[in-house]
């Protein structure tokens, strides 16, 4: 059943994405039909593969030993995204969610922008098949807390496991909102933008007035570490990063798998895909999607 921001729809809908073939590609081109299409660059076949491929082995490799599985979405898109380059039209990361062999038992995505959200509803309207999805309009971190209600509730004899993408344009993603899901079981696979936006922008958030980088960090003291350690401003973007693993520790995750993505044979750093687990296990399926997608990505389709 489709529900928008918490409330069911009129009429029941179902959502299962089509049989796919064994070998899982999550890099899936459709057609142009007529809904808004974001463009992104080449660059974000990459993002699509570790995406697709974690999904896949996340619910392939648990299912059977969790009741329910989640998927959470909480910059969702359109569905849909146009390759700059090339004008290639595929499915981006929520229908790809929905595309894999082994579902989720329930999905759940949020998205800000008004005309991606009622582009994205259409686009799970046409999926033929029985799936619970919620759908969340607004900001995700100001809405999490009704977000997180939407999840499945852990029990005894109903146990959740969720494996959450973020995928922000930039550091707006607050930390608290990852704190707010991280009480529970949660996987997290999350774009940081640490060099399309922190490195530069390093001289407006030195300015105290800026709130940006305190609540990305949840730490509005942040400043105070940042002269301790006597920096060059060329360390800024490791710095961010430290700072967000150690957070991300306190709150139990292992050591942290962070994949670079550069533009493509120009060797230059444009973000960076974090995977964050409490669990080895968890660890151990990223890197195989990570070394598999590596030895795999072609940009020329």
């Amino acid at each position: 059943m489709l529900r928008v921001g918490g409330e069911a729809l009129p009429e029941e809908k179902s959502y299962m994405g089509k049989k796919m073939k064994k070998n899982f590609d999550p890099i899936i081109m459709v057609k142009d039909d007529g809904l808004i299409i974001p463009e992104v660059g080449i660059w974000s076949l990459e993002k699509y593969q570790l995406l697709g491929g974690y999904c896949d082995i996340f619910t392939k490799g648990m299912r059977g030993k969790w009741n329910n599985l989640v998927y959470l979405d909480l910059f969702a898109g359109a569905g849909y995204s146009k390759i700059r380059e090339n004008g290639n039209v595929l499915k981006s990361s929520a229908l790809i969610s929905l595309a894999i062999p082994t579902k989720f038992e329930k999905y759940i995505f949020c998205e800000k922008e008004p005309d991606s959200l009622d582009a994205l509803c259409k686009r799970l309207d046409k999926i033929e098949g029985d799936m619970e999805a919620v759908v969340f309009d607004g900001d995700c971190n100001l809405r999490i807390k009704e977000i997180k209600k939407s999840i499945t509730a852990y029990s005894k004899g109903n146990t959740v496991l969720t494996f959450c993408f973020l995928d922000p344009f930039h550091l707006n993603l607050h930390f608290e909102t990852v704190k707010t899901l991280a009480s529970d079981l949660v996987d997290f696979l999350m774009l940081q933008a640490l060099h399309m936006d922190a490195n530069r922008n390093l001289k407006n958030y030195m300015d105290e007035n800026s709130e940006k980088i305190g609540l990305y960090l949840g730490d509005k003291n942040w400043r105070n570490e940042w002269k301790k350690l006597k920096l060059l401003p060329k360390d800024f973007v490791k710095f961010l990063a430290d700072q967000y693993d150690a957070k991300m520790k306190e709150l139990g995750y292992l050591t942290a798998i962070r994949h670079a993505i550069k533009l493509p044979d120009k060797n230059v750093p444009l973000y960076y895909l974090t995977f964050y687990s409490k669990h080895e296990r968890g660890l151990d399926f990223f890197k195989k999607v990570n070394d598999y997608s590596t030895n795999q990505l072609v940009f020329g389709i």
